[in-house]
């Protein structure tokens, strides 16, 4: 599902690409056949401009297989930012060509850059928008400054006038976006968060394991600087679903008071395939469908169910395997006690480079002191979760 809505994303990059394509060169030629080639219709100033835009032509057509390249290597979004900064390069260099040293006043442009500016909004991307208005307006006053020409200035207010339009369309759609971003993501958490409490029904030692699990792999990952937090919000999620797979285990067997039999464990450990295979189609959680599979995975390769080794781990997994175990190890069960936070910690770094991935340590042991906050707070709030974990 993720990857379609990606593969649906792209499309539709590539369709608004090729619109702005044809949209550029359509009224880019008709702009300069009507008001430099058509009888009557030339409002140039006799100086011979056209002769001098022919060299544009060559370049501007010439960019069009490095766009067909750019668009079958899915590097679609780079063809917008080569046709604004190439033409409006172009337009520089040839406005001072032409008039610098004249004594004619300007009259040279193209519409077309009327349609960049209003056609910018429709790629819902600030950065574009902004370089193509702050970047248009630039030309201009850099122009009026080097020919000084006044006359520069109507073209100037115009593109700040459509500039602004522009920029009032674009704060719609982002706005319309981020509420449908918004509604998209709340869905979401309401179903994971009903989902995890199906599971909890099952097993009520587990209240709020997935949760805690949950917030202690994101200090975790944040802390590393490695994900941004559309990233980091995906993960979130697939960690309150890591153990989703459960819902599988028989009761008899989840609930055990005593030790399990090596068949009952053999059990058990199929819930992290199970899991994977269920949420494989989800959109908004299948990108992190390892950590869900391969959370119980150890860095020597002694873990389940893939026996992976090191490196050949998520990393994503190697961070919920440490949170996992911590917040396992400081909960009670129906067959033990919660441990002390400082055993618990203690045990996990024990394990570094064993069951743990060793490069995590340093980063354990910085934001450490966060999880013992978040630890306290959380059964101070929910008191009557785990009253021997709340002691600690």
């Amino acid at each position: 599902m993720q990857k379609r809505v990606k593969t649906s994303l792209l499309n539709e990059e590539k369709r608004t690409t090729i619109w702005f394509l044809w949209i550029f060169y359509t009224i880019y030629l008709a702009y300069d056949i009507i008001y430099y080639i058509l009888p009557g219709f030339s409002w140039e100033s006799g100086i011979g401009s056209f002769s001098l835009n022919i060299w544009m032509y060559f370049i501007m057509f010439g960019l069009l297989p490095l766009s067909i390249y750019l668009i079958k290597v899915n590097k679609t979004w780079l063809v917008k930012y080569v046709y604004f900064i190439t033409y409006t390069s172009l337009n520089i260099i040839n406005d001072i060509w032409i008039y610098y040293g004249y004594d004619a006043t300007y009259s040279n442009g193209n519409v077309v850059e009327l349609v960049i500016v209003m056609f910018s909004p429709i790629f819902v991307n600030k950065r574009f928008f902004t370089l193509v208005s702050v970047g248009t307006i630039l030309k201009y006053l850099l122009i009026g400054l080097i020919l000084q020409d006044p006359v520069v200035s109507f073209p100037l207010l115009i593109i700040v006038i459509l500039a602004m339009i522009g920029y009032i369309f674009l704060h719609r759609f982002l706005n319309y976006i981020d509420a449908v971003k918004y509604s998209y993501d709340k869905q979401l958490e309401g179903i994971v968060k009903g989902i995890i409490a199906t599971l909890e029904l099952k097993d009520p030692y587990t209240r709020g394991h997935s949760e805690r699990v949950a917030h202690y792999a994101m200090i975790l990952a944040r802390e590393t600087g490695k994900f941004k937090e559309e990233k980091l919000k995906s993960f979130y999620y697939s960690c309150l679903l890591h153990d989703i797979g459960k819902i599988h285990i028989p009761d008899s067997i989840l609930t055990k008071p005593g030790r399990l039999t090596k068949e009952e464990f053999n059990v058990i450990k199929t819930h992290p395939d199970v899991g994977a295979k269920a949420v494989q189609q989800v959109e908004g959680i299948a990108d992190n469908i390892n950590v869900i599979r391969h959370h119980h995975e150890r860095w020597d390769g002694n873990g389940y169910p893939d026996r992976l080794k090191a490196e050949g781990i998520d990393f994503l997994a190697r961070v919920t395997a440490i949170s996992d175990a911590f917040d396992a190890m400081t909960s009670s069960r129906s067959y033990r006690s919660a441990l002390p936070l400082e055993e618990a910690y203690k045990r996990i770094i024990k394990g570094m480079g064993t069951q743990f991935d060793p490069n995590l340590e340093a980063t354990f042991k910085k934001i450490y002191p966060l999880w013992v906050d978040f630890h306290r707070n959380y059964y101070a709030q929910n008191s009557s979760i785990d009253k021997d974990a709340a002691i600690y």
